[in-house]
């Protein structure tokens, strides 16, 4: 059975830093793209970011360029995100998704896998 899961979420203040990790398992996830979504309360599911298959293509949303970072360690089967200079703003769930259709499937947000969530909230 695949399963992706999300940890590292939490309570954090405004300028501060997490970092999210997702770790897949079922399958070998190295040749998938993977990304990051989140949803806020009330509103739509959004891209966050993606990486490709192999780390060397990385993309954001324009509000969190600078500012967030994903990364992927293959062995591990795991996806992270790291959140520097949080804001208010940036308080959602935020959800893990592979594909094994490459990295416009992730940026689409029509991934074959998706994880559970984790709960990020940023305090003013």
């Amino acid at each position: 059975q695949v399963q992706m899961v999300e940890s590292g979420g939490g309570l954090v203040q405004a300028g501060g830093s997490l970092r999210l990790s997702c770790v897949a398992s079922g399958r070998t996830f190295s040749s998938d793209a993977m990304g990051w979504f989140r949803q806020a309360p009330g509103k739509e599911r959004e891209f966050v970011a993606a990486i490709s298959w192999s780390g060397s293509s990385t993309y954001y949303e324009d509000a969190v360029k600078g500012r967030f970072f994903i990364s992927r360690d293959n062995a591990k089967n795991t996806v992270y995100l790291q959140m520097n200079s949080l804001k208010p703003e940036d308080t959602a769930v935020y959800y893990c998704t592979a594909s094994g259709g490459g990295i416009r499937t992730v940026l689409a947000g029509v991934g074959n896998y998706w994880g559970q969530g984790t709960q990020v909230t940023v305090s003013s």
